[in-house]
């Protein structure tokens, strides 16, 4: 097992930013000790977009969302996460 190198103590997230950018990190550490954790109430970063639909669109989605007691804007993300992670396992 090779020895592993010190981690520096940066002044700024610059300088960590810079260093890590130059250097390979399997030098100073251990990957292979780590551990899977859950972060449960990590809420994953989000973007406001504007997007145009037909209302009839829309009120088919109200009404499917009502059957499932969940908003209608819920229910389209649940859809269109769906459809983008099938089109990812596709193209694999």
């Amino acid at each position: 097992m090779k020895k592993l190198k010190k981690i520096p103590k940066f002044k700024s997230e610059k300088q960590e930013v810079e260093f890590w950018s130059k250097h390979n990190s399997t030098e100073y550490i251990d990957y292979s000790k780590g551990k899977r954790v859950l972060f449960p109430n990590l809420k994953p970063s989000v973007k406001t977009i504007s997007i145009r639909l037909p209302e009839s669109l829309i009120e088919h989605l109200k009404v499917l969302a009502n059957k499932r007691d969940v908003p209608y804007q819920s229910l389209l993300k649940t859809y269109l996460m769906e459809r983008v992670e099938k089109e990812l396992q596709s193209t694999k």
